[in-house]
């Protein structure tokens, strides 16, 4: 399987961004890990953990009987993952730096579950027969996904809001191999062989001077901003983005106004 470079970037701050865009999506993939039944005593295996935040909640489901791997490419991001796994007091997390398709284990997995990964991969499909070779049987497969194609939208209207959003969309659906794959799980599932997966989807919805959601979409631009520079678009020049994430408060605040982020995806299935 063809290996690609991370559209974000490895910086510390995209490791930050990574951190502020984590606490804003937990309730879904929370939501995911119940719906599933995860509970406490068993085995999961965290696809891309990045900096351990699914590993740290599945964690607090399988609780200190149970077991959780996380695996990514990434060697900074693991060893923060793992300082923050350890600062947690959750010895029943464990890091690898592997990928999917060499990762092996003597014993397969309760859970195995992504999140934000499957849009990054080459071939979705291929990557999805690589990870259900490590459920149990039994088992389930578990995949959170965001709307790269839903709309940032506000009412009342804010035109700072909905410009960033669009920026953001079009640098995803330029350099990510399968942007739409969140649209397109059930056929992805059938491709690699797995059963039709369960779904559900939430919209992200937020405002107010203290919404998490400015600082996650300016740091979002951000790590985006090489890649609108390659399609011909010097979004930092035009706009600003040091002062992004202050500005789209006041925009935002001053017209009272409730905003709308990427959709978010979520589809499991028992093998």
């Amino acid at each position: 399987m063809k290996k690609l470079e991370y559209v974000f970037g490895h910086s510390q701050r995209e490791i930050q961004r990574l951190i502020y865009q984590a606490a804003i999506v937990k309730p879904v993939t929370e939501r995911l890990l119940r719906t599933v039944k995860l509970g406490p005593g068993m085995r999961v295996l965290d696809l891309g953990c990045g900096a351990g935040d699914v590993s740290m909640l599945a964690a607090q489901f399988v609780g200190p009987t149970g077991l959780v791997v996380g695996i990514d490419r990434n060697r900074d991001v693991l060893a923060l993952a793992a300082e923050r796994a350890h600062a947690a007091e959750l010895p029943q997390i464990t890091f690898k730096q592997t990928s999917v398709e060499s990762f092996s284990s003597q014993e397969t997995f309760d859970l195995v579950i992504g999140r934000y990964i499957l849009a990054h991969q080459s071939d979705p499909v291929g990557f999805l027969r690589a990870a259900a070779r490590l459920v149990s049987k039994g088992g389930s497969i578990a995949f959170h996904e965001i709307r790269v194609l839903q709309m940032f939208d506000s009412a009342p209207p804010v035109p700072l809001w909905q410009v960033t959003g669009n920026f953001i969309q079009m640098a995803s659906q330029s350099a990510l191999p399968h942007h739409d794959v969140s649209d397109r799980l059930i056929e992805s599932f059938s491709e690699a062989g797995l059963p039709e997966p369960n779904l559900f989807g939430e919209t992200l919805v937020g405002g107010g001077i203290d919404s998490p959601f400015y600082a996650w979409v300016a740091e979002t631009l951000q790590s985006l901003l090489p890649q609108l520079a390659r399609i011909g678009i010097p979004f930092g020049e035009l706009v600003g983005i040091e002062t992004l994430e202050g500005r789209l408060r006041e925009a935002v605040v001053a017209a009272r106004s409730q905003i709308v982020g990427p959709g978010q995806v979520c589809a499991w299935a028992k093998t």
